[in-house]
């Protein structure tokens, strides 16, 4: 196992299986996403995507809050246009990252998650919570529109009910957030690290090359219509058919035993 701190901002584990740990460690700025938050974990995802056995990456958080958004002192100190621009661009890129992933990422909420701290939430692959966690895009409270984060938002829950948080900026409970279909799993305090364990490992039993192939098309498909995400489907699991993991696979079940993948 090896431990590296990419910055006292972001701190970046990696096992010996490959399952990356990437842990805010801003927690009394409650974690938000400033320039150099956001420039380390984009290095740390980029670092991610160059490792060919990566299996999957966890993103945790230290303190009460899991991330409470943009820096809004560090955005009103430069009220100017273009760099709004380039800011919000530097976010939608690391949000895209995650998704550009070809391994699972999932978000270990431990507080507070607002704004685009929520939108990372949504943004992974799959999230699990402590039941004191709250979520929302409260950004209208200060006058700002959370448009960036309404991407990832209304693509995790119905649309009236990402628009409600959008407008209001009202909070929901862990509980409502698995209703919503934001969290995956909500669990006790003590239990939270147990139920990511859990979640890896169950991922890092299963083939990576299967994992990766199924997640692209996973969000791909998404964004098409009902025939061309068929279309998309069948070359994809043709493809995952024809490959090793899927041959030794069925011939494991054909023969009633493990698969040595």
């Amino acid at each position: 196992m090896s431990e590296t701190p990419n910055t006292d901002l972001l701190l970046s584990h990696r096992d010996a299986r490959g399952v990356h740990t990437l842990t805010l460690n801003a927690p009394r700025s409650f974690n938000v996403l400033s320039e150099a938050m956001m420039g380390a974990l984009q290095a740390a995802l980029d670092a991610v995507a160059a490792d060919p056995q990566a299996r999957a990456v966890v993103i945790a958080a230290n303190g009460r809050a899991f991330c409470a958004g943009h820096d809004l002192k560090e955005m009103k100190a430069r009220p100017e246009l273009a760099y709004y621009q380039a800011l919000f661009a530097t976010c939608s890129k690391l949000m895209m990252s995650i998704r550009k992933l070809e391994v699972p990422v999932i978000a270990r909420v431990q507080g507070l998650a607002t704004a685009a701290g929520c939108q990372m939430v949504a943004q992974c692959d799959l999230a699990v919570a402590v039941q004191a966690a709250t979520f929302g895009v409260n950004g209208i409270d200060v006058g700002l529109f959370c448009a960036t984060p309404s991407v990832a938002l209304s693509r995790n829950m119905l649309p009236k009910q990402a628009m409600e948080m959008l407008l209001t900026g009202d909070f929901i409970s862990a509980d409502e957030a698995k209703t919503r279909g934001l969290v995956n799993r909500v669990v006790a305090a003590e239990a939270l690290d147990a139920e990511v364990a859990a979640l890896v490992d169950r991922i890092v039993a299963k083939p990576r090359e299967a994992i990766a192939m199924g997640k692209a098309l996973f969000y791909r498909q998404l964004e098409t219509g009902m025939e061309s995400a068929y279309q998309l489907a069948g070359q994809t699991m043709a493809c995952n058919m024809a490959h090793d993991v899927a041959q030794e696979g069925v011939q494991a079940f054909i023969e009633k035993r493990a698969p040595n993948w």
